[in-house]
C-alpha cells in the first residue's frame, strides 16, 4: 500500500470518529442531570481520543503499529438497542454507547478481514482493537452500574 491510501484509509477512519465526537455532543444537550453530563462528555472525550490516535498512526509507518489484545465482556452483543434518539437516562446512554462502539469495531474488523494487502489488515486490526477498548469500558460500567445494581 503506498502513502496515499494509507492516508485515505485514515481519514475515513477519522471521518466515522468525528461523527460519534459530535453525536455524542448532541447527547449531552439532552442529558437530564449534571452527572449524566459528565458521563457523556467523558465519552466524547474518549472519541476525540480516537481521532489523535488515529493523527498519530498517520506519523507512523504501517509495519510499526502495535496492536493490543483486548478483552470483551460481550455485554453489549446481549442487550437491545435503545431507540435510535436516546432518552439521556444512563442506561440508555450507556446500551448506546456499546452499540456504537460495537458497529465500529464489527467494521473495521470486516474492513480488516476483506482486505488482501497486509498493511490495510494490520490498520483496520488496529482500529478495531482501539474500539473494542472502549466497547469494554462501558461494558465495566455496565456491569458495575446497572447489572450489579439489578
Amino acid at each position: 500500500m503506498d502513502r496515499k491510501q494509507f492516508e485515505t484509509v485514515l481519514e475515513f477512519a477519522m471521518e466515522r470518529e468525528k461523527e460519534a465526537v459530535k453525536f455524542y455532543n448532541d447527547l449531552i444537550k439532552r442529558a437530564k442531570s449534571f452527572d449524566l453530563m459528565e458521563t457523556i462528555r467523558s465519552i466524547e472525550l474518549m472519541e476525540q481520543e480516537h481521532i489523535r490516535t488515529i493523527e498519530n498512526l498517520k506519523n507512523q509507518e504501517i509495519d510499526d503499529i502495535v496492536i493490543q489484545s483486548v478483552d470483551d465482556l460481550n455485554i453489549g452483543e446481549y442487550l437491545i438497542s435503545p431507540q435510535d434518539e436516546p432518552t439521556g437516562e444512563y442506561q440508555d446512554l450507556l446500551v448506546t454507547a456499546m452499540k456504537r462502539e460495537e458497529l465500529s469495531y464489527n467494521l473495521y474488523r470486516t474492513l480488516a478481514e476483506e482486505m488482501d494487502d497486509p498493511a490495510l489488515q494490520k490498520l483496520f486490526q488496529k482500529l478495531a482493537s482501539e474500539e473494542v477498548k472502549h466497547k469494554l469500558t462501558f461494558e465495566k460500567l455496565y456491569d458495575s452500574d446497572i447489572l450489579k445494581e439489578n
